[in-house]
């Protein structure tokens, strides 16, 4: 995923539909496939090589994949054309600031099995039903549409839309993809899960079927996320400025 709102001072912006276009695009469609694919495969591999040796496998290939994205996104970010801009508006810089903040409540849910995230305990795949889940059963791409508002609300570029279309779509395909491995893998117990649970968040909450519990946020996961949050703040300029540096 791509972290926080780049809100540095704005690059001469590239005219045109750009080959920087294209190219994120293919960027995109590769990554999906990778991570979508190794995902689909994971009960097979893990037969073969283990939980741990998949996991690591499937970090391997794509966390590269992914600083890849991070980076062109960064380079060309002002590319195309300007289809709006706000950045001059009273208020849309903290409204900006505050949606990605918020987006990467829902990004990162998996903080919560750091271990397992890390390969050192054995990798699982968890029904959870708390927390975050009873908003949305699909946090993961709640947060990214909220992220891709925030960034195309503060750089209104054509490039900043092609990325948007790209990530929205691959992660309603995970939406999908994922609901199917899992309703596969659990059966009656996945559907039930389904039943109490709803992929808009707060839908399941208003139609009774979901209740919050305030206390299941208070997890030292989430405590972390505010960390990584205030982490990439920090470095923020620094990683702006020497991804741009690279001239990609």
């Amino acid at each position: 995923m791509i972290p926080l709102p780049f809100l540095l001072a704005t690059p001469s912006p590239t005219p045109g539909l750009t080959p920087s276009h294209g190219i994120m695009a293919a960027l995109l469609v590769a990554f999906a496939i990778v991570h979508s694919g190794l995902a689909a495969l994971r009960p097979w591999g893990e037969q073969r090589i283990g939980a741990r040796l998949y996991r690591v496998l499937f970090a391997l290939v794509s966390i590269p994949l992914a600083a890849v994205l991070i980076i062109y996104f960064i380079s060309h970010r002002y590319d195309g054309l300007q289809l709006w801009n706000l950045q001059g508006v009273p208020g849309v810089a903290p409204v900006v600031w505050g949606l990605s903040v918020l987006s990467f409540f829902f990004l990162y849910p998996a903080t919560f099995n750091l271990l397992e995230v890390a390969a050192i305990q054995k990798p699982e795949v968890h029904l959870y039903e708390t927390g975050i889940i009873r908003i949305t059963r699909h946090p993961q791409m709640v947060g990214q549409v909220i992220w891709c508002v925030a960034h195309a609300l503060w750089l209104g570029t054509s490039f900043m839309v092609v990325t948007c279309v790209g990530l929205i779509a691959h992660h309603l395909f995970a939406v999908w993809h994922g609901d199917r491995r899992w309703g596969q893998r659990y059966g009656a117990t996945y559907s039930a899960l389904k039943a109490r649970t709803s992929i808009v968040p707060f839908l399941a909450i208003a139609q009774g079927r979901q209740t919050l519990v305030w206390r299941e946020f208070l997890r030292p996961a989430y405590g972390g996320v505010t960390a990584f949050i205030l982490l990439f703040w920090w470095i923020h300029p620094w990683l702006v400025g020497s991804t741009t540096a690279l001239g990609w």
